[in-house]
């Protein structure tokens, strides 16, 4: 096949999903990096019903944040994280991708100066949790009244089965010891 205009006009990193872009002052506006089966199963619908107001959606193919963005309500869609880390509308990015990507994901908001929710775990070596750790430390730095937040996710804290354990163990004051065998297929 043959086109008439060059392969880089025909590429597009960016889908504007809706026209509309006010958002309210008092409520956060999110960006979210990843939109796998937990984001948009789980997160993007509870963050949803919080209130929180959707801006853009990055996903490593762009498929996924277009069928996601527009169910969930999102301005726009990007495959480009560095777009939606200069985007001085969105104050908070949630970080819901692979295991391995955290760290870079976390640090390079931090310094953007974005709070961040990012889903567990925060690092998985020492060398990252020092990595955000740095970040986390400059970013607030460079804030005098306290810098960008930043929560890790840890949704089994609050299963039905995790809440009656620990009612069950709460009046027990002797120390515990456990084997748990867990079946999450």
């Amino acid at each position: 096949l043959n086109y008439s205009s060059p392969v880089e006009k025909r590429l597009v990193d960016t889908v504007k999903l809706r026209s509309d872009a006010k958002f309210a002052s008092e409520r956060p506006v999110l960006g979210f990096i990843g939109a796998g089966n937990y984001a948009s199963r789980m997160l993007i619908p509870a963050f949803k019903v919080a209130g929180a107001q959707f801006h853009t959606i990055v996903t490593a193919g762009g498929v996924n944040g277009v069928i996601h963005g527009e169910k969930g309500g999102f301005l726009d869609t990007t495959t480009n994280v560095d777009s939606l880390l200069a985007n001085d509308n969105i104050d908070t990015v949630v970080i819901v991708t692979r295991h391995d990507t955290h760290v870079d994901f976390v640090v390079r908001a931090l310094l953007a100066g974005k709070h961040v929710f990012v889903e567990k775990p925060l690092a998985i070596d020492l060398r990252g949790l020092n990595a955000v750790k740095l970040a986390y430390d400059e970013a607030h730095s460079r804030t005098p009244q306290g810098g960008p937040q930043l929560m890790v996710g840890f949704n089994r804290r609050f299963a039905p089965q995790i809440r009656k354990i620990q009612s069950l163990l709460l009046p027990i004051k002797e120390p515990k010891s456990f084997i748990m065998t867990i079946n999450a297929g």
